[in-house]
């Protein structure tokens, strides 16, 4: 019998030992993003169109001459009915369109004034303010809010990997 556990006990010790490849990954990071301003304008054109019946053309209008950078303008229509005592219709219209705005420039990340035309879309930019973030040796980190159009994200990451 003690033959028989002193051969198990030997058994048992002889037992492979795991071959086992295990990764571990840790990583911390800090993203900070200020907003940039931005413009987006859209110049408008000029038109002009009339429109009747029973009404006769006596001195043509339409758009005037056009000057470079400028607005057109328009020279309005004389006209007359055809046949008096009867009903009539008539409509005429313009619309001035923008005139080319002036170069707009760029001081220190800074546009000075922005132009204005028929369709404008403009956002502002965020204000830093005390915006900040930090990760000390250890891998813990701070995150700091800035000012209005700010993001601050701060994202730990641990990976285990058992092959």
């Amino acid at each position: 019998m003690k033959k028989q556990i002193m051969l198990s006990i030997a058994l048992l010790g002889l037992t492979t030992p795991a071959f086992a490849d295990i990764t571990h990954k840790m990583q911390t990071s800090i993203q900070l993003t200020v907003d940039g301003a931005g413009s987006q304008a859209t110049r408008l054109g000029s038109t002009y169109s009339v429109t009747g019946s029973n009404i006769t053309l006596d001195t043509a209008g339409g758009l005037d001459s056009l000057t470079p950078g400028s607005g057109v303008g328009y020279s309005a229509a004389d006209y007359s009915v055809n046949t008096a005592g009867s009903a009539f219709s008539f409509s005429e219209s313009f619309i001035e369109g923008d005139a080319t705005p002036t170069a707009t420039t760029v001081t220190s990340g800074i546009v000075g004034s922005l132009p204005m035309l028929g369709s404008t879309l403009t956002t502002s930019g965020g204000v830093a303010g005390s915006l900040a973030g930090t990760i000390d040796t250890s891998g813990a980190m701070s995150v700091t809010a800035g000012g209005a159009g700010t993001t601050a994200i701060g994202q730990f990451i641990t990976e285990l990997s058992i092959d």
